[in-house]
């Protein structure tokens, strides 16, 4: 029997997309698309080569698009699929999912008791 092959670069970069490993998560990004202001969208599911987005904004499959990923930065793509306020979107570049759902934490985050004090005035502990 005859495997079948797909028929475009866009089939071919959904196939390959399936099969990667995936995260779920639910976490925001910024999507840039040429001409117009940046969107917020939820974004699904990530792996390396792309990602499952759902917002209120009208994508045409093939368009060229940005997505600004929390500590990843921008990552531009095409959307390779759209349908009701969801759509997939084909990065030219692998990003590390790992690194978008790490958290950053900075100093005011954290409990009063975990930050470090007294630095500016000097080390917590002296010497005798």
């Amino acid at each position: 029997m005859d495997s079948q092959r797909p028929a475009s670069v866009d089939e071919e970069v959904a196939a390959l997309s399936r099969g990667a490993d995936r995260d779920s998560l639910f976490l925001q990004a910024s999507l840039i698309l040429p001409g117009a202001d940046p969107v917020t969208v939820r974004v699904r599911n990530l792996s390396p080569g792309g990602m499952l987005a759902e917002g209120k904004v009208n994508v045409a499959q093939g368009a060229a698009v940005e997505v600004d990923l929390r500590n990843v930065g921008p990552v531009s793509g095409r959307v390779i699929w759209a349908g009701e306020g969801k759509f997939g979107i084909a990065f030219d570049r692998p990003v590390d999912p790992q690194a978008v759902r790490r958290q950053v934490v900075s100093q005011s985050d954290l409990p009063p008791h975990l930050r470090r004090t007294g630095l500016e005035k000097g080390p917590l502990y002296r010497r005798r």
